[in-house]
């Protein structure tokens, strides 16, 4: 569960990375204050969240087993744990 939470934090923190590089290239300063304005964190925060969207949908789209799937519990077969399956 882990995983797929530091993903979406990843991805999150995409454009910030991406902002903060662009002021380390362009030499300006990365921790001052004045080069982090509102209205441009503000935008940050936008493509940040709609980054987060997509890769939500991605995830839901193209991941897991197929619509007409039927999904088999894990259960006991001769006293032996057999893991569940996607049928």
């Amino acid at each position: 569960m882990i995983r797929p939470v530091l993903t979406e934090v990843a991805i999150f923190l995409i454009p910030f990375a991406a902002y903060a590089l662009f002021l380390i290239a362009t030499r300006s300063g990365v921790l001052v204050s004045s080069s982090w304005p509102a209205h441009l964190v503000a935008k940050l925060v936008l493509g940040s969240l709609l980054l987060v969207v997509i890769s939500f949908v991605f995830l839901a789209q193209f991941s897991g087993a197929p619509p007409d799937s039927t999904y088999v519990p894990a259960h006991l077969e001769d006293g032996k744990l057999v893991p569940g399956v996607e049928k």
